[in-house]
């Protein structure tokens, strides 16, 4: 069988990666690269590819706008192409999304064109089961980029941009937050409760009403008393955890389990 296949990339090495494994498959019929989202989507207008490789971030139209804007009617078969950290990609195998990680290898490559290829030959067009689980994985990953990544907070006469993933742990102190790193300590005029809930919940727990941690910091948990715990985080400092933060203590252990 004959498969019409647009590949989209805004970088040029990674759109020509894909596109000569492709020419060397002689089931594959090269319709067209773009750089951007916008060609992009007249091309699968245009031709209506029976394939498309989309890359996720690029600028001006990202790949996600690109699927928003097809519709459910003309999505055509994708293979999401991203440069996005190991959960983000998991959301595309829980909605069983075909996917590649930037930078792939030839066999990486063969394995998901050969699922691609599988799934048209069964004439497995996305109906709207699979249409509707493609956009949630979608919708989750456009959640995730809801989430704080960076927070900015004033230090002497300047604003200084603070990564997230550098905060150790967050406390509560009236209508401020302290943001406690490693090595110093940031002031935020934001409640505990508003702030949480711009903070990634796969990454920070509140443990305590006046306490949230990041989970990727964590050392140990140990039990205390009356159902209490103790958290360690790897800077040596320790946080008693509320013994009514049972969902953020299972989640705390899942997540340590899951790395060892």
């Amino acid at each position: 069988m004959s498969i019409g296949v647009l590949v989209v990339d805004d970088e040029p090495i990674a759109r020509h990666a894909i596109v000569r494994q492709l020419r060397a498959d002689p089931d594959i019929e090269l319709l067209g690269e773009c750089g951007d989202g916008a060609s992009a989507l007249a091309a699968i207008r245009e031709q209506s590819p029976d394939l498309v490789f989309l890359d996720i971030q690029m600028p001006a139209m990202t790949g996600i706008e690109v699927v928003d804007a097809i519709g459910h009617a003309r999505m055509p078969a994708m293979v999401f192409v991203t440069a996005y950290e190991q959960y983000a990609v998991k959301a595309f195998e829980a909605n069983a999304v075909d996917y590649l990680v930037k930078p792939f290898s030839r066999e990486r490559f063969a394995a998901t064109l050969a699922r691609a290829k599988s799934r048209l030959s069964a004439a497995r067009t996305p109906h709207d089961g699979e249409s509707r689980r493609i956009l949630q994985a979608l919708e989750d990953l456009r959640q995730r980029d809801a989430w704080l990544q960076r927070i900015p907070v004033r230090v002497d006469e300047h604003v200084v941009l603070v990564p997230v993933d550098d905060i150790v742990w967050i406390k509560a102190n009236r209508n401020t937050v302290e943001l406690h790193l490693a090595d110093r300590m940031h002031e935020l005029r934001e409640t505990m409760a508003a702030l949480a809930e711009r903070l990634d919940p796969r990454h920070f727990a509140r443990i305590h009403r006046s306490a949230i941690i990041n989970v990727r910091r964590v050392k140990a948990i140990h039990p205390w008393f009356n159902g209490h715990h103790v958290v360690t985080l790897d800077t040596g400092q320790e946080l008693r955890m509320s013994r009514y933060q049972h969902e953020a203590f299972l989640r705390l252990v899942t997540t340590r389990q899951a790395e060892r």
